[in-house]
C-alpha cells in the first residue's frame, strides 16, 4: 500500500502538515551526538527552528505548498495518553542524565529523543518563524490530524503530512509520511544508518485491500488502541479486523469482545465520535486562497528571529532567505489560482 513518493509529485500541491508532529520530530532527530538539543545562548531551543526552516524552504523548491496545521484543545478523552507520555519523558530524561555521566553517547542520544516534549515557548516560537517565512497556518480548535485530514477530504488541501497513522482514523484520504525527514537516519540504539524516502498512501487503497470502511477500520483502531483509549488485551491487528469484517455496529463489536475477552471498550461511542465526527474550523477553498494570498515573505525580521535572536549563521539564512524568494516569485507568476 505504500508508494515511494517522487518530491516531482509534489509540485503545485498543497501539503496540509501535521505541525506538531513535524517539531515533534524536529526536536528528536536534530541534536547533538549525547542528546543534547540545538539552542541558542539564553539556552533556548532550536532545533525546531532549523528543521522548519531549512526543511520547509526545500520542500517550497520542490514546488510543494505547505500549510502548517497546529493542534487546539485536545479532547478529555485524551488525558490519559497525555499522563502516560508526560510520565515516560520524565523517566527518559533521567535516564539520559545518567547516561551522560557515564559518558554513553549512543545511550544518552536514545534517550534523549525519548524526552522530547513540545513547550509553548516552542509551538510560539515556530509559529512566530514560519510566519516570517511566509508559511500560512491553521489553528485547529483540537487536534491538527483531524483538521488536516478535513482539508483534504474537502479538497482544499492535496494531502496530509504525518508520520501518525491516525490520520487514516480521521478520514485523511491521502497521507505522505516522511517528507520532511528525508535521508539518512540512524536507528536508535544501533549504529546501524537508514534511508528514510517520502511515501504516500491513500486511504481507498488500504479499506480496499482489507474489505472494510473507514467506520470499520475505526473500531479496529479502538481495538488496538487510540491516544483516546486504551485497546483489547490478546487483540492485535488480525484479530481486529476479523471483528469488525463480521460486526455492523459498535455495539456489535462491543457485544463480541464481551462474549470472547469477557471485556469492553471504554467510552466506544464517544472515542468513536471522535474519529467520525471531529472538531474543526470549515475551511473553504475561498478562505483558503485568502490565507495563501495574504502569507507573505519578512525578510528583514527572519533574519533578526533566526540570527540575531538566535544566532542562527547569517550566510545560511540569507541562501534560504533567496530560495525562499525564488519559490514565492515562481508562486506569484504562476497565481494563486494555478496552486489549487
Amino acid at each position: 500500500m505504500k508508494k515511494e513518493l517522487s518530491f516531482d509529485e509534489l509540485q503545485g500541491k498543497i501539503i496540509a502538515i501535521d505541525a506538531y508532529n513535524t517539531i515533534y520530530q524536529f526536536l528528536s532527530i536534530i541534536r547533538q551526538p549525547d542528546g543534547t538539543p540545538l539552542t541558542d545562548s539564553k539556552g533556548r531551543v532550536t532545533s525546531h527552528l532549523s528543521g522548519l526552516l531549512y526543511r520547509t524552504t526545500n520542500l517550497l523548491n520542490y514546488g510543494a505548498i505547505p500549510v502548517f496545521v497546529f493542534d487546539g484543545i485536545p479532547p478529555a478523552l485524551k488525558s490519559k495518553t497525555i499522563a502516560a507520555r508526560i510520565s515516560r519523558r520524565e523517566k527518559a530524561t533521567e535516564e539520559w542524565k545518567t547516561a551522560q555521566e557515564k559518558g554513553m553517547l549512543a545511550e544518552a542520544r536514545t534517550h534523549a529523543m525519548a524526552s522530547t516534549r513540545i513547550t509553548k515557548e516552542i509551538v510560539a516560537s515556530a509559529k512566530e518563524l514560519l510566519g516570517y517565512m511566509g508559511m500560512p497556518c491553521i489553528q485547529a480548535p483540537s487536534e491538527g490530524e483531524a483538521q488536516a485530514a478535513y482539508l483534504v477530504e474537502n479538497g482544499v488541501a492535496y494531502a496530509s503530512a504525518s508520520q501518525d497513522y491516525d490520520s487514516f482514523l480521521f478520514g485523511a484520504e491521502i497521507v505522505m509520511r516522511n517528507v520532511t525527514i528525508t535521508g539518512k537516519r540512524k536507528l536508535p540504539g544501533k549504529n546501524i544508518f537508514i534511508n528514510v524516502k517520502p511515501e504516500k498512501i491513500l486511504l481507498k487503497d488500504l479499506l480496499s485491500k482489507f474489505e472494510i470502511s473507514r467506520r470499520q477500520l475505526v473500531w479496529a483502531g479502538m481495538m488496538i488502541g487510540t491516544d483516546f483509549n486504551d485497546g483489547i488485551k490478546g487483540v492485535g491487528p488480525k484479530t481486529a479486523l476479523k471483528i469488525v469484517k463480521e460486526a455492523k455496529s459498535i455495539e456489535e463489536v462491543q457485544n463480541m469482545l464481551q462474549s470472547k475477552y469477557g471485556t469492553r471498550l471504554e467510552d466506544a461511542e464517544e472515542v468513536e465520535k471522535v474519529f467520525m465526527e471531529p472538531d474543526v474550523n470549515k475551511i473553504s477553498n475561498q478562505e483558503f486562497q485568502k490565507l495563501l494570498s495574504e502569507a507573505s515573505l519578512d525578510k528583514e525580521n527572519l533574519m533578526k528571529f533566526m540570527c540575531d535572536e538566535h544566532g542562527f549563521s547569517d550566510e545560511r539564512v540569507n541562501k534560504m532567505i533567496s530560495l525562499l524568494s525564488m519559490a514565492k516569485k515562481e508562486k506569484r507568476q504562476k497565481g494563486i489560482n494555478s496552486w489549487m
